[in-house]
């Protein structure tokens, strides 16, 4: 079982920033792929970006092009999600999720991964 602990979530101004991370309690941390979603009220979960075990390989959705950016420290066995440029829109709960995969595989697919942390709320004032 692997447990993520997500952190770094708050309320901040538009145009302002935010670095989350998520946690696990994996010795494989690197094993992992990691990825970031999130859940406004309302909407169905958002695939914003995940990343391989070694870092190697990442997937940014287009909606946070430019502004969000994924990256993972796996002796900290953590993995962090960057955000710049927020926007009201960007208020919603998000979640970290992970998954064993074969080495250099992303997903962006919620159903593709079996961990998830139990998320932390992010509000963007505008």
């Amino acid at each position: 079982q692997v447990q993520l602990v997500e952190s770094g979530g708050g309320l901040v101004q538009a145009g302002g920033s935010l670095r989350l991370s998520c946690t696990s309690s994996t010795r494989a941390f690197s094993w992992y792929t990691m990825a970031w979603f999130r859940q406004a009220p309302g909407n169905k979960r958002e695939s914003l970006a995940a990343i391989s075990g070694t870092g190697g390989r990442t997937y940014l959705a287009d909606s946070v092009k430019g502004r969000f950016a994924i990256s993972r420290d796996n002796a900290e066995k953590t993995v962090y999600l960057q955000m710049n440029s927020l926007k009201a829109e960007d208020t919603a709960v998000y979640y970290c999720a992970a998954d064993r995969k074969p080495s250099g595989t992303v997903s962006y697919s919620a159903d593709e991964y079996d961990y998830w942390g139990q998320g932390t709320q992010v509000t963007v004032s505008s």
